[in-house]
């Protein structure tokens, strides 16, 4: 038995420290997996309970020297991220105060600035002195601390970076007022390194929090409280007591605030946020009710069936949270390289500062000194470590504002890839539903053949029957309740109302008591366009045809467009027979339609197909089509958010619409894009950047703002998606 826990991480400073957690927690006896997320400041454990618990596991992080906690509620976990911004924010305001003065001295050293007035007190070693120690000891302690627990573990983070260079700094203008008179002293290089770190670690606080802004949304569509009637009375409750089976009360223009059955009334939903339709869906009793829909009009009332996390959009909030907070394969090679990252860059500051002071300038230890510092805190692997989260969090946050959820990182990666799209036709292509499209009267007004026919298939229960009655009842024809009725397995049905003998089915049944006057070219005809035809006959005369069919989805054509237009070759699998499935795919433009497959075998056919070299997403409503969906590179399934459907596939397009598929596809592909874009930046980054320090060309301040900006650029970049436009 496994259990699961979530945590919360603090003091997380760059992707060492998360690969840190990672690798040590992944070491624990009892823990099966680990997976730390920098940009998320976010924990998933999964542990053997008989072996460990989760205070355990928190003791251990905390060991390391950082903070964890298990996320009680989402609004407690940001008001705790809420209250660490605002010390950040009071520290940096200290910083730039005290820093300001230094900052000054520096400039006043260029000769272009050499006509600004330069107080003599800024001048005063004592006095600077005074604004440095603050900003060293005090505002950065959170460094030495960070650097001291990772050191303490065997690791090396960007706090030791930070503390190596600040300190060496700071250190050195101690020694040189000191023990010289005229010394060259670097405090304002020490204090405003910190202040500007500072700086882009607030900046970049500040863009991760909007990166996770999809969840934000989706929470703030929930109600906050609800009516219910217990013990004959109405009250109003918060939203976290509401039960099942509670019966729940739903004004006009309210919210619907839980899972459940209409018990009454009627009313037209909005549902637009769980399907993207913009049209109001009418309801009446026994309708499905989806919690954060709205009720547009009518009073209605509701037995709760699922509350709290069991509802749709709680668990559309959890597949957005997991995913966010996974990995996706393309983030090892930056865990990897990070893991050593700060043990060479060190061995590089120093062999560049040994180099400047033996070779370059022999003697001149303030300029080697410069070298080394500027090295250390240009190199910090902060960017690296946040390339790959913050666009996964975009990205995916982006897709489920689109209806697309994906389950996990690696799925929004490997989607990009897919080749080859397999769609399942009932349900996915069509609506699932069959409807009345055509009747041919031979003997009778149309409206009369419809009637008899619905009067006589009312007592059926198959899904044709209904869609004869739901016709007629469309038309607001009064039936009748047959005098007899008899269902012939594989015929169709015989049924006397008002005395009149009325049979509907295939041309076998007709045939059978002699009918053959059949108008078999205009039956030929509908079944070639992908329809049901169904004959009718009347006291043993034929008198009419009617036609049924599953209607294809008005977007199923414009999306296998789209589709082709992506290099996708688009294929339809059903069971259908041939002559039906052909004039479905002739309808959407799809060119290979594979048909008549039982359910157990289309796994085979996407095996196939694997075989062949495609890479290949089945899609299909999550439940008839599971072996498929688990075969398949990447499964889809079709639907609003069904618990069946989000345990089955990789990927669940909410909305039940094709064109879901597409945005998928351009939406794993432009994450991929910018993840590409962010590692080459943060890579490109440190190889262009440690030379140019190395060889002198940067001074220490100027790293540390390049620094800070490498990190906020990447967040940046990732918040791009955000705003992309998938069609």
């Amino acid at each position: 038995m496994m259990d699961k826990t979530e945590l919360e991480i603090t003091g997380m400073t760059c992707a060492a420290c998360s690969s840190r957690i990672e690798k040590v927690l992944n070491k624990m006896d009892g823990i099966d997996t680990a997976s730390v997320n920098l940009a998320l400041e976010h924990a998933t454990v999964s542990y053997h309970p008989d072996q460990t618990d989760v205070q355990k596991i928190i003791e251990r992080i905390e060991k390391l020297g950082y903070g964890a906690f298990q996320e009680v509620d989402h609004e407690q976990t940001e008001d705790i991220r809420e209250q660490q911004s605002r010390r950040q924010m009071i520290k940096f305001i200290a910083a730039v105060v005290l820093s300001l003065p230094l900052l000054w001295t520096m400039v006043g050293h260029f000769s272009l600035t050499s006509f600004l007035p330069m107080p003599a007190i800024l001048m005063n070693p004592w006095f600077q002195l005074l604004l440095a120690t603050p900003v060293q000891f005090i505002i950065g302690w959170q460094f030495y601390t960070g650097a001291y627990k990772a050191l303490k573990n065997g690791s090396a983070n960007m706090d030791v970076l930070v503390v190596l260079g600040t300190s060496a700094a700071y250190f050195y203008s101690v020694y040189q007022m000191m023990t010289a008179h005229h010394a060259h002293l670097y405090f304002e290089t020490s204090a405003v390194l910190i202040t500007l770190i500072l700086l882009g670690k607030l900046l970049e606080a500040r863009a991760k929090g909007r990166s996770s802004s999809a969840i934000k949304t989706l929470m703030g569509m929930q109600a906050k409280t609800a009516v219910v009637i217990r013990n004959d009375e109405e009250m109003t409750i918060p939203l976290e007591e509401v039960i099942t089976d509670d019966i729940v009360l739903i004004k006009p223009g309210s919210k619907i605030p839980v899972d459940g059955v209409m018990i009454e009334g009627s009313a037209a939903v909005d549902e637009s946020m769980l399907t993207g339709e913009s049209l109001p869906v009418d309801k009446h009793m026994g309708d499905v009710l989806y919690g954060a829909t709205i009720n547009k009009n009518g009073f209605i009332k509701m037995r709760a069936t699922k509350v709290g996390k069991d509802t749709a959009l709680a668990q559309i909030i959890k597949v957005v949270s997991d995913a966010q907070g996974s990995k996706a394969p393309i983030q090892r090679l930056a865990d990897k390289i990070s893991s050593v990252f700060v043990p060479i860059v060190i061995a590089i500051a120093l062999l560049a500062g040994l180099m400047w002071y033996f070779i370059v300038q022999p003697g001149n230890f303030a300029q080697a000194l410069e070298i080394t510092i500027s090295v250390l805190v240009i190199a910090c692997p902060c960017a690296l470590g946040l390339a790959t989260p913050t666009s996964i969090m975009a990205g995916s946050g982006r897709a489920a504002e689109a209806g697309v959820l994906f389950k996990g990182g690696e799925y929004l990666e490997q989607t990009g890839n897919v080749t080859t799209v397999v769609i399942d036709k009932t349900g996915t292509v069509t609506h699932g539903q069959p409807v009345l499209t055509d009747i041919i009267s031979e003997r009778l007004p149309e409206e009369e053949l419809l009637k008899l026919a619905a009067s006589a298939e009312r007592q059926s229960e198959h899904p044709l029957a209904e869609a004869i009655v739901n016709a007629a009842a469309d038309r607001g024809l009064t039936l009748t309740q047959p005098e007899q009725f008899e269902a012939l397995p594989g015929y169709g049905i015989k049924a006397i109302i008002n005395n009149q003998q009325v049979l509907i089915g295939t041309k076998r049944l007709l045939e059978s008591v002699e009918i053959h006057d059949t108008a078999l070219s205009q039956m030929n005809m509908l079944e070639s366009d992908g329809k049901t035809a169904m004959l009718i006959a009347v006291n043993q005369q034929f008198a009419g045809i009617i036609a049924v069919a599953d209607t294809v989805k008005d977007t199923s054509k414009e999306a296998v467009q789209r589709l082709k237009s992506l290099g996708i070759e688009v294929i339809m699998l059903t069971g259908d027979n041939e002559r039906t499935a052909q004039a479905i795919g002739r309808q959407i433009s799809i060119d290979r339609v594979i048909a008549e497959v039982l359910p157990g075998d289309k796994a085979e056919v996407i095996k196939k197909l694997q075989a062949e070299g495609q890479t290949v997403a089945m899609v299909g409503d999550g439940i008839n089509d599971a072996p498929a969906l688990a075969t398949a590179h990447i499964g889809m399934a079709i639907g609003t958010g069904t618990d069946v459907a989000m345990e089955t596939a990789d990927i669940t397009l909410i909305r039940g619409d094709l064109n879901s598929i597409a945005d998928a596809l351009i939406m794993s592909r432009k994450t991929m894009r910018n993840i590409k874009q962010n590692l080459f930046w943060a890579f490109g980054y440190n190889v262009i950047g440690i030379p140019i320090a190395a060889l002198g060309l940067l001074a220490p301040w100027v790293a540390g703002a390049a620094m800070a900006f490498s990190s906020v650029s990447v967040v940046l970049n990732a918040l791009r998606l955000q705003r992309m436009k998938i069609k």
